[in-house]
């Protein structure tokens, strides 16, 4: 980043951040409801956001796990490692003791890392199953890696 480009959190409604991820997400769209979402700005402009929620996974809904749900940025420098601390910190603050997310099997997890996180190792298959399956792959037919922070 180049002199007087600061990054900083702000608070964003999950109609702001859905719209920024339809806009900017490499491979996924909104989400349908979440427990909070984190906007980050670079000089007042939304360079990226988190939504968190409950896990995805019915088996890690326990009430004290969360899952960061989407991450999504322009690409501005840190933003990633920005928002995914500050989810762990916020999750941290409202009595959650373990914060989880998702990324693609090719993807390298550089910022999850930087923030402190661990790899958990593969998770799920490639494709939904089952009765409640959609009829189009709505993500990436490919495995997933679950990374998590204990808090």
């Amino acid at each position: 980043m180049g002199s007087g480009e600061v990054l900083a959190l702000t608070p964003i409604s999950l109609r702001e951040a859905n719209a920024f991820v339809e806009r900017n997400h490499r491979h996924h769209k909104g989400v349908t409801g979440h427990k909070f979402s984190i906007g980050c700005t670079r000089d007042g402009e939304l360079v990226g956001v988190a939504i968190m929620g409950r896990p995805v996974s019915r088996y890690l809904d326990d009430g004290l796990t969360l899952e960061v749900n989407r991450l999504c940025t322009t690409g501005a420098e840190n933003a990633c490692s920005m928002l995914y601390g500050a989810a762990a910190r916020a999750a941290r603050a409202m009595g959650y003791q373990k914060i989880i997310t998702y990324t693609l099997d090719t993807e390298p997890g550089t910022s999850l890392r930087a923030a402190g996180w661990q790899c958990a190792g593969p998770a799920g298959g490639e494709r939904w199953t089952g009765k409640r399956r959609p009829a189009a792959d709505l993500y990436p037919p490919q495995k997933k890696l679950r990374y998590e922070k204990q808090l």
